[in-house]
């Protein structure tokens, strides 16, 4: 992950992992459905409908991860070795090793929502969200030590790195105990987002600049762009989840059948409610009005007395 492939990578997932996130959770929020329970899922029947069913994001997960360690072990020449033959022995590769921790988690979280969802009886979703919340706080703790020997630009980027973990770790927790509101999914999505996009980008400023040359620790313009291309990709990354939601806005009312069906009966209810209304102030009127036709007869019988 000390590369630009290494950084490309994790970046290229995140971004395709919070793009899937921003369309699941545009849906929920268009039909109204539970985010962690859809109603599609619990009515499918079918060989095709029953692909629906699979942890599509645990299998991402945990591919992912084991892409990532494999190429993590072929980028090491002579092989990935914990500790030095010489006398003491010293750690060797610590870089590596933290990258083959995050790694190691990333598998453990996807097997862990496959098992959830695909092998248990029951879902479990706090400790779906429990292994989550662990990656990404370990995720945290490995990026703090990164920085202790990084400086200007390259210590920059993975402060705002840090920033954007530093939330993602607070929402997450935070949806342990409430699970079902949609304000959190959408602020989890945007930083995943922004997570994936900032990881690409460190990878061209670190490794590859568009210009050709590196960029210079010591002039302070580079460090204040760094800063003010983060700023843009949080723009672009909220325009892009406004995007998702406004194509699937559109998309889901005029192409689902069940939102069609769901309408339908909505419009009958509004309408058969409305009659019904409509008939018992009719029915109200006609009472009064043969209520206040019995007064002047009973007047009458009344002064006759």
């Amino acid at each position: 992950m000390g590369d630009f492939i290494g950084h490309i990578c994790p970046g290229l997932f995140l971004i395709l992992y919070g793009l899937y996130k921003a369309i699941v959770v545009s849906r929920a929020m268009i039909v109204n459905d539970s985010l962690l329970y859809p109603s599609s899922l619990s009515k499918s029947k079918g060989r095709w409908d029953r692909l629906q069913q699979i942890a599509h994001t645990g299998w991402l997960k945990t591919v992912t991860g084991c892409l990532l360690i494999v190429y993590e072990f072929k980028g090491v020449e002579g092989g990935l070795k914990f500790m030095s033959k010489e006398m003491p022995p010293r750690f060797m590769y610590p870089k590596e090793w933290q990258h083959m921790t995050m790694f190691f988690l990333l598998i453990l979280d996807g097997c862990v929502e496959i098992a959830s969802k695909n092998v248990l009886r029951q879902r479990c979703v706090v400790l779906e969200r429990g292994s989550t919340v662990l990656g990404v706080y370990v995720f945290l703790l490995l990026l703090l030590s990164h920085l202790k020997n990084s400086t200007g630009v390259e210590l920059q980027v993975h402060s705002l790195l840090v920033l954007v973990v530093f939330l993602l770790m607070l929402v997450l927790i935070a949806e342990l105990w409430a699970p079902k509101i949609f304000h959190l999914w959408v602020i989890e999505t945007f930083l995943f987002l922004m997570m994936g996009s900032w990881l690409i980008q460190s990878g061209f400023i670190l490794f590859r600049p568009i210009s050709g040359y590196p960029w210079e620790d010591d002039d302070i313009s580079d460090i204040m762009f760094v800063t003010t291309f983060f700023c843009w990709h949080a723009m672009i990354n909220a325009l892009c989840l406004l995007g998702i939601y406004g194509i699937s806005s559109f998309w889901h009312p005029c192409y689902s059948p069940s939102l069609r069906l769901m309408g339908f009966k909505k419009a009958l209810y509004h309408e058969s409610s409305s009659r019904t209304f409509y008939r018992l102030l009719q029915d109200a009127e006609q009472q009064d009005k043969d209520d206040q036709a019995l007064l002047p007869s009973k007047s009458s019988d009344y002064d006759r007395d």
